[in-house]
Parts: C-alpha cells; structure tokens; sequence
C-alpha cells in the first residue's frame, strides 16, 4: 500500500468522551465523519451533545458560524456498523475489554473495504493482541487519544508487531490534519506516556510507604523544587485512585513484575477504602466545595546555629552552599574538620546523610544533609540522620529558611526527594529508548504534552546532568540492593561518554 494513503471518511465506533472529542476535532479539520454506538440513541446523543460543544465555541469566539454548519454537517450518525463500509479509517473507542474489541475488530473487517485501516484508541490493551483474531492484522494499528481529546493535543500512534508501516504513516498524517502532534511507539505495555509516567507516582509512593515523610512534603518538594504542575499524590486525586492504581498494577503484570514498575500497598489500601481522590470528596487530601484542603507550612523556629562547617567532597556543591550561608548570615567554619559547636551540613548525591556521616567519621548529631541537585530559590529540603538532634535540626531549618524561602525537613533517604523521583523518571525514559520502543524525540514529546512535565525525561536527564543522574541511582542500587534502581543501558552509555540523552545511535 502507498504511503500517500488519504483519509477523508472516519467511522468512530464508541460514543464515550473519547469518541466524540476524536469526531469534534476530525469533524473541524474536514472530515466526514460517521458515529456508532451499540447503545440505542447513544449516537444521536453525542452527535447532539457536540452540537451544543460547537455553540459554546462560538459563544467564545473560538469558531465561526460558518465552520460550525459544516462540521455539523460532516457528522453523521451510523445506525449500524455496516453504515461504515466506505470509510478510510474506522477507530474504534469503547470499552477497556480485549475480548469485545476483538469481536468488534472482527466484525468491522468483515464490513469495510479491504484498504480501510482500523484503529483502536485503547490505553493499555495490546494492540498485537486485538489485531490477534483479524484476517488482516497489517491494517490495524494503535490510535491512543489522551482525555479532554480536543485539548490534549498529543496521540500516540502505536505499530503491532504485524502492522504495516504504511498504516502507521497515514494515521500520523491524519493527527497532523487534525491538528495534533502525532509520536510513534511499538506495541509494548503503557505505550510511551504511561510507560514512561510510572516513575513518577510509584517512588513518591514508595518515598511515603518509608516513612521518609508524608505526601503533603512530597507534592510540595516536587511541585516547588522540581517544577512539576501538580505533585503525585494531587495528580492521583485528580485522576481517581480507581483509575491510577489499576494502570500501576496492570503495567507491573504485563512486564513480568519488572521492578521498576512495582506498585504500592498504599493505594491499594486507600482503593479498597473508597478514598479516591477528588471524585469521592477524600483521597490523600480532603476537598470542600472542590477545594483542596492541605495544612498549612509549620513556622520555621528562631534558633540559629554558632557556626556552619560545609563538606567539601562536591566542590561545585560545598561552593553554593558556602555562598548561601554567607547570604543568610550564617558564620562559615573553615576547619579542616568541623569545630565541636558546628552545624555540619552534607549534600550527599544519591547516598543518605547517615552514609556520609560514618563513612566520613562525623558527628551524626550534628548532621544534616541539603538537596543541590533542584535549585534553591523556590523551596529546599534538609534530610537528618537518625541521630540528628532536634536542636541541631532546627538550627538548620531557622538557618535556611530565614529569607522566606519554605524549607521541607525530611528523614533520612537515599537521594532525598526530587533526586530520588526525578532519576527513576530519567531512568524509566532512557529504558523506553534504549528497547527502541519510540525514538528519544517522540518520548519527549509524548511526555510533555501528554503529561504536561515541565521538561521531557531525557532533556531533563540532560538538565540535571547524565553523570549525576547516573550516580544518584549507582548510590541508590547500592544501599536498596533493589533492581528497581539499576540504570538503564542508555542512560549509563552517555554518562561516561559526556553525550546527551536525546542522542539516538546510528
């Protein structure tokens, strides 16, 4: 088959959100497009319901009249699936069931002609799989819109293990007429966004099932120190536990338990609770009148420590941190090894404070360890031993937080916060490239547009710096002894080689 294959008749089969966001936006970029829905008046439902979605764009000054007629003119509502015969493309969008959309697929191949493609828009289901029971399963290929359709401009068209590379190249082609920005992935469990989104929730996870600190703590370091939108916990709220935990459990299962999928006892439990999320009122935060209800910042304390000594084994970090202390009127101890009133402070990369402190034969008392890897304008975070002080610990916190900027005190943690979360994101990235699943460009992209990071995971690999990233996760392997930690292949290549994440090789 060309690859010049046009599409200018869609049949959509599933009437939910997704379907009809995919008719708006094909109905607007000029095709015809025909609407099915097993339910009875489900389709003419829909058709009805866009019509008054058109109207509001008006209202907005967001569509003419005039373009408003003849999309509402291209769509057509199907009163059985033999109405889609003549169309190009038929994409089906019901039901997360593998069974049904195989007898679906099944029954639309017997119907359209013998060059149409057939498209699935499943988030999680194999498309090798649902193409499975198909006489032709080279014309079927994985069309995953993301939710509100029209908004999140990003679909992912995915290649089974039997799709012709024609039929992936029309669909990219029809996202672009569209006005979304297509990437392409093989057929493989999360597909690219959802795959590469599992760092995020499942460490902050795993960071709170430690004890390290509570969720609130986590959603601030990352949302204020690493620049996310939203912090894990708040984005499993939004999303509704009903939805985010069953995606953690299916994706872990369908790689064989990889334990860099591992999902959590907690959401479980909060599942199994009814707590979900905003949906229910109660989730990690409790929500009246669809307000977020999250305690306020404890007030940093008055005290202050006599003098700050700063290790030195990083002496990009020992400089900041040095620079700091000084900005804040802190007084420096430039001994070789810190005076006996100091408050010592470490900035470990990857390792924990208590790490360093044996390992360099210093005062655990006196010890608190300060996270460089995130800049420090908008909010810090200190780690403590389990030997730390309650007096040093808050002669630290007055210390760091006397310019205004909030300071977040956690317990004891192999790469802190933001490190720790930010390095499994990387990691998880450079695994998706490094099986060739998707290039690094389209990674990227998924991601940022899909789920709106405030960098790709391999352009922010290369932000916070391969070689670090690298180290951090080295650290981390070492004392979890948990192979959730081991670094990928491409990860570890372009840290020692000083290249960039984003470089593909021949």
């Amino acid at each position: 088959m060309s690859s010049t294959f046009k599409i200018n008749t869609i049949g959509v089969v599933g009437c939910g959100a997704m379907g009809r966001g995919i008719v708006q936006i094909a109905a607007l970029a000029g095709c015809t497009v025909r609407l099915f829905d097993a339910a009875p008046g489900a389709a003419a439902a829909a058709a009805q319901a866009l019509a008054e979605t058109f109207a509001k764009l008006q209202e907005k000054g967001k569509l003419t009249a005039e373009a408003i007629d003849a999309a509402r003119q291209r769509i057509q509502v199907a009163a059985s699936l033999e109405d889609l015969a003549d169309c190009d493309t038929v994409i089906e969008a019901i039901i997360e069931n593998i069974g049904i959309k195989q007898a679906v697929f099944k029954q639309l191949e017997a119907i359209v002609r013998p060059d149409a493609i057939l498209a699935s828009n499943t988030s999680s289901l194999s498309i090798t799989a649902i193409a499975a029971g198909c006489t032709h399963p080279e014309r079927v290929a994985g069309y995953h819109f993301f939710n509100p359709v029209p908004v999140m401009r990003v679909v992912e068209v995915i290649d089974g293990v039997l799709t012709a590379a024609w039929v992936g190249e029309a669909l990219m082609a029809l996202a672009r007429t569209m006005g979304h920005t297509p990437v392409r992935a093989k057929d493989t469990p999360g597909f690219i966004v959802n795959h590469a989104g599992r760092g995020f929730g499942t460490e902050a996870l795993r960071i709170v099932g430690e004890g390290v600190t509570d969720f609130v703590t986590v959603d601030r370091i990352l949302r204020d120190a690493a620049g996310f939108k939203l912090g894990p916990f708040e984005l499993m709220d939004l999303t509704g536990l009903d939805v985010s935990h069953p995606v953690m459990e299916s994706i872990y299962h369908q790689y064989y338990e990889e334990p860099r999928y591992r999902p959590s006892v907690i959401t479980a439990q909060r599942l199994t609770a009814g707590l979900l999320g905003r949906k229910t009122k109660r989730g990690f935060y409790a929500y009246v009148d669809g307000k977020q209800q999250a305690p306020a910042e404890v007030s940093a304390p008055a005290a202050r420590p006599v003098s700050i000594w700063v290790s030195g084994e990083w002496q990009w970090a020992c400089e900041q941190v040095q620079e700091l202390v000084v900005q804040l009127g802190g007084q420096l101890d430039h001994g070789r090894l810190p005076g006996p009133d100091s408050l010592i402070v470490v900035m470990p990369l990857g390792d924990d404070a208590s790490f360093i402190a044996a390992r360099d034969g210093l005062d655990a008392t006196r010890v608190v360890a300060l996270d460089l890897l995130t800049p420090l304008a908008k909010r810090r975070t200190l780690m403590t031993t389990p030997a730390t002080t309650a007096a040093t610990r808050d002669a630290a916190l007055g210390l760091f937080s006397s310019d205004g900027v909030p300071v977040s005190v956690i317990r004891d943690s192999a790469g802190f916060v933001a490190p720790r979360v930010i390095a499994t994101i990387v990691n998880i990235a450079c695994d998706i490239a490094q099986q060739r699943i998707a290039s690094p460009t389209d990674i990227d992209l998924a991601v940022t547009l899909g789920l709106g990071y405030p960098q790709g995971p391999l352009a922010m690999g290369d932000t916070y710096g391969p070689r670090r990233i690298l180290t951090i996760l080295e650290s981390m392997n070492e004392l979890y002894a948990d192979p959730r930690y081991r670094a990928s292949p491409w990860l570890k290549r372009r840290a020692l080689l000083g290249l960039s994440l984003l470089d593909d090789e021949l």
